[in-house]
C-alpha cells in the first residue's frame, strides 16, 4: 500500500508541470527554523508579508510541494512543510536568485524544502520521520531528470539546550551527512552547513565548535554569527536571511 502511494505521488510530481518546467539543478533545504524561515514572522504569530527584491519569484525557480509537485517558487518556501509554526522569509530564494544571476548555466533551479522548526539533530537520524521524508522528497525531485546539486543545512539551535547533546553533535552531524549521501547515491554531494548565529540554550559555542570543526570532503561551513536577529534573539531577521542566502550562494559557487 505504501509503495503504491509513493508511486502515485511520484507520478503526480512528474505530471504537475510540463517537461520544460522541470528543474535542471536541485537543492535540498533542510534543518530547523532559521532554514525554514522566520524572517518577518515572529510577532503575534503572523508574517508581515514583506518580500525583499532578492527573494521575489523568478520563472527559473521552482519548489517541490508537500504533494511532490513542482510549482513556481515564492515565499514562504516552507509554508506547507513547517506547518506547526508561522513561516516567513528564509535563505532559499535569496540563494537561488543569487546563484542563477551568477551562473545561468544552472538552468531551472528546483528547491526542495525539508526544514522543520525546533528539531534536534537526533530527530534527523536515519530511519526517523524527518530523515525518511527528506530522502523521499529528494528522490522524487530528481525523477524528472534534474540533478541534485547540493544540500543547504542550518540546524543546531535546539541542541544547545543540553551539554550531552552539544557534545554529541559533531558525531551525529557527520553521520547524518554520510547517510544522506549514501541514500541519495551521491558520495560527494556538496553540502553547505551554517554555523549557528544563536541558540536556545547555554551551549551555543560548543555546537558551533562542532560545526566549524567538521572535516568532510565537499562539506563547507558558512558562519552566521553576527547576522541580525529578531527580538526573540533566536531567529534571523528578513534582511539577515537575505544576507545568509547570498553567503550560501558564494560558498556553493566556489565549491
Amino acid at each position: 500500500m505504501l509503495t503504491l502511494l509513493f508511486l502515485t505521488l511520484l507520478a503526480h510530481a512528474q505530471l504537475a508541470l510540463p517537461a520544460s518546467s522541470q528543474p535542471n539543478s536541485i537543492f535540498i533545504l533542510a534543518g530547523q527554523s532559521n532554514m525554514s524561515g522566520r524572517g518577518g514572522a515572529t510577532r503575534n504569530n503572523t508574517w508581515d508579508g514583506f518580500v525583499p527584491p532578492e527573494c521575489r519569484p523568478n520563472p527559473k525557480i521552482l519548489r517541490l510541494t508537500t504533494t511532490l509537485a513542482w510549482v513556481p517558487a515564492a515565499e514562504p518556501l516552507h509554508k506547507d512543510i513547517d506547518v506547526y509554526a508561522t513561516v516567513g522569509v528564509g535563505p532559499g530564494m535569496a540563494f537561488a536568485n543569487s546563484v542563477l544571476a551568477r551562473d545561468p548555466g544552472l538552468g531551472v533551479v528546483g528547491l526542495v524544502p525539508c526544514a522543520v522548526g525546533a528539531t534536534t539533530i537526533g530527530q534527523w537520524s536515519r530511519g526517523g520521520f524527518l530523515y525518511s521524508k527528506l530522502v523521499r522528497r529528494a528522490i522524487a525531485a530528481a525523477q524528472g531528470g534534474g540533478k541534485i546539486k547540493g544540500m543547504l543545512w542550518y540546524q543546531g539551535e535546539s541542541d544547545t539546550l543540553s551539554l550531552q547533546d552539544a557534545e554529541l553533535y559533531k558525531a551525529r552531524l557527520e553521520k547524518f551527512f554520510l547517510n544522506v549521501r549514501s541514500d541519495l547515491k551521491s558520495p560527494l554531494l556538496p553540502i553547505i552547513q551554517v554555523a549557528l548565529a544563536s541558540g536556545q540554550g547555554r551551549f551555543i559555542e560548543k555546537v558551533r565548535e562542532a560545526q566549524l570543526g567538521l572535516n568532510l570532503r565537499n562539506v563547507k561551513c558558512v558562519d552566521a554569527k553576527g547576522l541580525q536577529l529578531e527580538p526573540d534573539y533566536v531567529h534571523l531577521t528578513t534582511q539577515a536571511e537575505v544576507q545568509l542566502g547570498k553567503m550560501l550562494a558564494d560558498s556553493f559557487l566556489h565549491t
